[in-house]
């Protein structure tokens, strides 16, 4: 079964009520990830959304100004951005204001939704929707998932994302019941046809470039290549892996992609919540300062499994005379992390940050500064770089 595409005018639930779609222009703000803006509610510890006017509402002149620019693709038309460019998802490192940002610059926000309560999950997608009326998505790990959690997702947001296990058409199905777009993160040709087989409507092909948990051994270009061939058009296919420049992008799209997916980057967003010390870790790294370890893997379900670093957090752990590199927050409270486990340090991180894994991809070397999401956006997508239409 092959992705199909958003039908405008069917009904769509969030959290209970039921609104219509629009029926007009996919590109419209407050519909175009087929939910409709929620109505700021009146305390922000239920919903995440403050009272008041919604600040994307005075934004969206200023994305509307690059559609004439960049050309539309299978993928920004699937799911109602204006730009051929996905925000990855970056566990402790997202946050709401980073998705919003990204989306009301015109490209596609994504959201880790892994290890965060159905609680909270509501909140953040609840406040990601009061910051911004563009599009995003929610990624799970298969190996962490929760179910209500999914459920959540697939009634909240326009997309729900699945990465590091084999495609299940339960969790495809379950995401259409709620009348969501399905997406798989893929490594492997032989992987992008069975999410296809399953009913997925978008592939993301990750090479090995890309910084954090890595599901194949190849690098992106190849890679993408032969997906593209063993997905003949079905779905679009969203690249992902080592792009950090206008350049990257221009290649990735050259080559066929729907669209290309930076992570590496937004970690030196103003809106990220990556800790100071990973932010100023990736901006001092040079194009050969990462390396594929599986040494953190401590409190990672499926053991050892490799994972693109900054070469100096290896070398501080391994240092590190300590158990524990420090704690992160969790439940209310703190959570320890033993020497070499697995979540990335976020704003709030204390002990050993340096020792904490610090995920980026090979294009750390391209991140030079802290800046606005919007800013990093506008770089990758000026017109040089939209010259194919995936």
């Amino acid at each position: 079964m092959a992705g199909r595409t958003a039908a405008p005018g069917r009904p769509r639930t969030r959290y209970g009520a039921t609104t219509p779609r629009s029926t007009g222009s996919r590109s419209s703000p407050a519909h175009a990830s087929g939910r409709c803006n929620p109505a700021p509610a009146s305390s922000s510890t239920t919903s995440g959304a403050p009272s008041g006017p919604s600040p994307w509402t005075t934004r969206s002149a200023a994305r509307s100004s690059v559609k004439a620019a960049v050309p539309a693709t299978r993928f920004t038309e699937l799911v109602g951005c204006e730009l051929p460019l996905q925000l990855a998802p970056m566990g402790t490192v997202g946050t709401a204001e980073l998705v919003a940002a990204v989306a009301n610059a015109g490209a596609h926000g994504m959201f880790a939704g892994v290890m965060v309560p159905p609680p909270a999950l509501r909140h953040v997608i609840d406040r990601i929707g009061w910051l911004t009326g563009g599009p995003f998505g929610i990624n799970f790990l298969v190996p962490l998932i929760d179910p209500e959690c999914v459920e959540i997702a697939a009634h909240g947001a326009g997309l729900v994302e699945f990465f590091y296990g084999d495609p299940d058409p339960a969790l495809v199905a379950r995401v259409h019941g709620a009348d969501g777009l399905a997406s798989w993160q893929v490594g492997s040709e032989a992987e992008a046809s069975r999410a296809v087989a399953a009913g997925c409507d978008v592939i993301v092909v990750q090479g090995i470039e890309a910084g954090g948990r890595l599901r194949g051994t190849a690098p992106l270009l190849p890679l993408l290549e032969r997906v593209l061939r063993a997905v003949a058009g079905q779905v679009p296919v969203v690249a992902a892996g080592g792009i950090a420049t206008a350049h990257g992008v221009r290649g990735v799209l050259d080559a066929g992609a729907a669209a290309a997916r930076v992570g590496t980057r937004f970690i030196a967003a103003q809106e990220s919540g990556a800790h100071p010390a990973y932010v100023e870790a990736v901006v001092r790294a040079g194009a050969l300062d990462t390396v594929i370890t599986d040494k953190f893997s401590v409190m990672w379900p499926p053991g050892p499994s490799p994972a693109r670093v900054l070469r100096s957090c290896v070398a501080a752990a391994e240092r590190l005379a300590e158990d524990y590199a420090g704690a992160i927050p969790a439940g209310g409270g703190m959570l320890p992390l033993p020497r070499f486990a697995a979540p990335a340090p976020g704003r709030q991180a204390t002990g050993t940050i340096e020792a904490m894994a610090m995920y980026a991809g090979v294009s750390a070397g391209e991140v030079r500064r802290v800046e606005p999401a919007r800013a990093i956006v506008s770089e990758l997508t000026s017109p040089r770089s939209s010259s194919s239409a995936g």
